[in-house]
């Protein structure tokens, strides 16, 4: 039995962040009821990646139940309200005011279903000049600072995930969760509001608190700010290496055993961590001169040998085929679809993964439970 059978969640949402928590929801066995507007969750449209669908649906709405409402009527917003009225959770992304303007008000559905958990995700929270701005991952990278800490000297840059979105998905889930514990104890639902640029911000604390000591963040593409050597090396067969050198300890090593230039470290300029960095170019370039010396397979087996972190800067294609890449299959209307499994591993439990639905899959079922609650 999974941790969260018997937990029914209804989720009116689109797109990226609280389809990721309702995923993770229901990977733990949570019933999980996707409302969609008639022309569905226009995530579905994103790519056709996975079998001809769209890679970012499928990844986030396996194992859960679609049912078409439009909530534009009147009779959509009556289904809506028996779901919730049979929930544990409402999870909903929807731009905001949405909610309200359907009549379905925080305040009211908290004094109507004392036990529900309610979380809302929004871009910039209830209150402030930009709560009613519509926000969406790149838009809150570019906002928080993050793009302005990301990439190289040349400009801000994207990350390349859509890291603002699964942050937020993330903390919403961990957020439910701990409002299931407090309502086993004390039967009383909760009220958790999350904003994207809240998550983002508590995620850019370290950069945010360098900056206000006076020391700014500066794009160094795949180099450390503040550790040296800790950066991309290139082999003379052409591969990029990445490697961090974290204490003295290892930069002995790496000088005598990896570099075979023991007397580095007694070089004034290589002699700790703060003088390495304010020499990062000769540093670097010591390194480098090295390393542009030897094969990949020469470096790695060197490195492994002397205990130094390094990775390889691998491409999607090496991700395919990494030794290290665990898959799971998931099942759509379009054929199974295989794709990196959920980090979390539960040893000794076998843990399964349901299908991603059609539109409007399980409206008849839904409509069974529908019938029963206006009975």
């Amino acid at each position: 039995m999974r941790a969260l059978e018997g937990v029914t969640v209804v989720a009116v949402e689109q797109a990226v962040a609280a389809p990721f928590c309702t995923s993770r929801l229901a990977d733990a066995g949570a019933t999980v009821i996707k409302v969609e507007r008639p022309e569905g969750d226009f995530a579905r449209g994103y790519d056709a990646a996975a079998n001809g669908q769209s890679s970012y649906f499928v990844w986030l709405n396996r194992g859960k139940q679609s049912v078409v409402i439009d909530l534009a009527t009147a009779a959509g917003r009556r289904k809506l309200e028996a779901l919730i009225a049979g929930a544990d959770v409402l999870v909903q992304n929807l731009k905001p005011g949405a909610m309200d303007k359907l009549g379905f008000a925080i305040e009211r559905l908290r004094r109507d279903y004392p036990a529900l958990i309610l979380c809302t995700i929004s871009g910039y929270g209830d209150e402030g000049p930009y709560a009613d701005r519509k926000a969406y991952d790149l838009l809150i990278q570019a906002e928080s600072g993050l793009a302005s800490i990301t990439g190289g000297a040349d400009g801000p840059s994207r990350v390349g995930v859509s890291i603002v979105d699964i942050a937020t998905g993330a903390a919403a889930q961990a957020a439910v969760l701990e409002a299931l514990i407090s309502r086993s104890r004390t039967g009383m639902g909760a009220d958790i509001r999350i904003s994207m640029f809240d998550v983002m911000a508590d995620w850019l604390t370290v950069p945010l608190l360098n900056a206000e000591a006076g020391n700014p963040p500066k794009r160094m593409g795949l180099a450390h700010p503040s550790i040296a050597p800790y950066g991309v090396f290139r082999s003379v067969d052409g591969k990029d290496i990445l490697i961090s050198i974290q204490s003295e300890r290892e930069w002995k090593k790496l000088c005598g055993e990896v570099l075979e230039r023991p007397e580095l470290p007694s070089d004034p300029r290589f002699a700790n961590g703060v003088e390495r960095v304010r020499h990062r170019a000769e540093t670097d370039r010591t390194v480098a001169e090295v390393f542009g010396r030897l094969s990949r397979d020469t470096l790695i087996e060197r490195l492994a040998a002397a205990d130094i972190a390094f990775a390889e800067v691998n491409s999607m294609a090496d991700l395919t085929t990494h030794p290290h890449l665990r898959r799971i299959k998931v099942a759509t209307e379009k054929g199974t679809v295989s794709y990196p499994a959920p980090g979390a591993q539960f040893v000794g439990e076998a843990r399964s993964y349901a299908a991603v639905p059609a539109i409007g899959e399980h409206n008849a079922a839904i409509d069974a439970i529908i019938k029963d609650y206006e009975a």
